[in-house]
């Protein structure tokens, strides 16, 4: 019989055998963030937080991207990810493994990350290179957060509201226009979501300041996959209802042209780099007033993700959304 293969698990059941593994070799104090968007380092006071995360050129950069931008993208998933935990940036390091690019080419990825690095104000502070056949791209970002008001997955409780700081399927329809080769003219914001995402550090900032969001987590791998995160972390379940979800019309134009349901593009792809968070109802009425809220849904005590679509019909939603390491 053939051994198993790593497709058969998945990149988020690999990383919990890893996990699973690392806590017979470590105490469970010397583990902290492990799961979650980042790693936890006790520094009295505060966490140092601690994130990375890989690009491949083949499968992470899509056409028309420039070196510019995969200089971009590179810092802010990193930084996506410190946001997630409300964690201020601090510093970025970054490895390469590179072709035998032209000068200017190099150049503009560099160009790229400092000004990722400027705007995140998170300098960057070392890293290494190596040669490779294509672009690769290692970030590692480092940040810091009061104890206190840290962000973590874990702590969505029934009755809590649940939310997300902007639109949902932009930056998947984007890149699947750009992978599909059509024609991109009306997409511009679309696409601009894609090559050039943003993450929410300022906002995720003031969630933490604030300190009345619950859990919370971003939104790179899929609305659904991240809100299965969330339900994993608390043992709660999560419904959302189809007329609250901010879905740009956009998004359908460009899911007419791609042939595929918009609602895809809004709870399964990934791309958009908004963050998904959780809180009271109170307090999410407190946390409008200070950013941008899109509430989408409720915190409920079965442990399932369900859907309230537009006819007001109620089923439940399989957990999938983008992971690396699947057929």
């Amino acid at each position: 019989m053939p051994p198993d293969r790593i497709s058969s698990l998945g990149e988020k059941k690999l990383i919990s055998r890893i996990i699973s593994r690392s806590a017979s070799f470590f105490r469970t104090s010397e583990l902290l963030g492990l799961g979650d968007d980042a790693a936890l380092l006790d520094m009295g006071e505060e966490y140092l937080a601690l994130t990375s995360d890989l690009l491949i050129e083949s499968r992470h950069f899509p056409p028309k991207m420039s070196h510019h931008d995969m200089g971009w993208k590179t810092v802010t998933v990193n930084m996506s990810d410190l946001a997630a935990m409300g964690a201020a940036p601090e510093g970025f390091i970054l490895s390469m493994a590179l072709p035998d690019l032209d000068l200017e080419s190099f150049d503009s990825i560099i160009s790229g990350v400092l000004e990722a690095c400027s705007y995140y104000g998170a300098p960057l502070i070392g890293g290494d290179t190596n040669e490779g056949d294509e672009i690769i791209m290692a970030g590692t970002a480092i940040g810091r957060v009061r104890k206190d008001l840290v962000l973590m997955k874990s702590g969505a409780r029934s009755g809590d509201l649940i939310a997300v700081t902007g639109p949902l399927g932009l930056g998947a329809a984007g890149t699947e226009l750009l992978l599909s080769g059509a024609d991109t003219a009306g997409f511009e914001v679309a696409v601009e979501k894609s090559l050039k995402p943003i993450a929410r550090v300022e906002e995720a900032f003031r969630m933490a300041k604030s300190g009345l969001v619950s859990s919370a987590t971003d939104i790179t791998d899929g609305l659904i996959s991240e809100l299965g995160e969330l339900r994993d972390a608390s043992g709660m379940g999560m419904r959302i209802h189809e007329v609250k979800l901010p879905v740009p019309p956009q998004v359908s134009e460009a899911a007419s042209v791609l042939g595929v349901d918009p609602l895809e593009l809004a709870l399964y792809y990934g791309e958009d780099f908004e963050l998904v968070f959780t809180a009271p109802p109170d307090a999410m009425d407190e946390l409008s007033r200070i950013m941008e809220v899109h509430i989408i849904g409720e915190v409920i005590e079965s442990p399932s993700i369900e859907m309230i679509d537009k006819h007001g019909d109620t089923y439940k939603l399989h957990v999938r959304g983008y992971e690396h390491l699947r057929p």
